[in-house]
């Protein structure tokens, strides 16, 4: 019997063993050129910014990846960490904000208040919030906040490091991968303008969300596939057809080589088809 047990358990063990690990989040810290680094969290990405006065963070993710953070900035930098900005107000992205708040100013555009405390997002509700531009100097850089208007929420904003020649832009830039699934929360054709806001910034790399650092003409590419979903189902609409007859004839070949292409495609037209379908006049 105590064989039996001892089988069992050895058992449970093996099973059980690699799932926990492969729930184990993949976290690091990078440097991305000088004293600016990215924080990845699994599939997230933020950035901060360390200067000889402390640091400037970004987007926390959530409670457990803030903790984490916190400590390896204390034990690789030991400088307070002095601001906490949110790129929008989705919690994917912002939840954990409390960890920092303590000893940190938090920052986010005037919409995002807005929306974090109507919604209850679990995070630290801003203290500081512009409408158009912000800057912030600290230790001798710079952080420059922009507004691009209406996107992936009505919130986004972009952040330029001018000195390190670099933009940090979340969810509305995506680099050779399509936007994501139906475009929830997304206004359209603002959406397009908003990555014409980033590519009027004097800049070189490219740090999106989600993906790879990149350089400046991903983003002209990724907006040029959105104006090309958004101009093929408003022509299609215009025609008459219905959305699964968009489904079939709008296949963009020429973004095949876009990550999740073939999972992607046919929900971003689903997605784009309801935007035109709630903002064009009808015939």
């Amino acid at each position: 019997m105590k064989k039996l047990i001892f089988i069992l358990f050895v058992s449970i063990t093996l099973i059980t063993g690699p799932a926990l690990a492969q729930n184990k989040p993949t976290r690091e810290i990078s440097n991305i050129t000088g004293d600016l680094y990215r924080f990845r969290n699994n599939f997230h990405f933020s950035v901060f910014l360390v200067t000889p006065e402390g640091i400037i963070v970004t987007d926390p993710i959530d409670k457990d990846a803030a903790a984490w953070l916190k400590a390896e900035l204390k034990k690789r930098f030991d400088k307070p960490i002095k601001y906490l900005i949110y790129s929008h107000d989705h919690r994917d992205h912002i939840a954990g904000g409390e960890v920092f708040a303590e000893e940190a100013i938090v920052i986010a555009h005037e919409n995002a208040k807005e929306t974090i405390v109507g919604e209850q997002r679990p995070t630290a509700i801003p203290e500081v919030t512009f409408s158009d531009h912000m800057t912030i100097e600290l230790g001798g850089k710079t952080v420059k906040l922009i507004y691009v208007g209406r996107s992936h929420s009505d919130n986004m904003i972009a952040m330029h490091f001018p000195a390190e020649r670099a933009v940090f832009a979340v969810d509305f830039i995506s680099v050779k991968r399509l936007p994501y699934r139906d475009l929830s929360d997304a206004y359209f054709p603002d959406w397009i303008d908003a990555i014409k806001v980033v590519e009027a910034i004097d800049f070189d790399i490219l740090i999106p969300g989600h993906g790879p650092v990149a350089v400046k003409a991903d983003a002209t590419e990724h907006r040029e596939y959105i104006q090309a979903l958004y101009d093929a189902v408003l022509k299609a609409a215009r025609e008459g057809k219905t959305l699964d007859e968009m489904k079939q004839t709008i296949t963009l070949d020429q973004y095949k080589h876009f990550g999740q292409y073939n999972n992607w495609r046919v929900l971003n037209i689903e997605g784009m088809y309801k935007q035109v379908s709630m903002h064009r006049r009808g015939n």
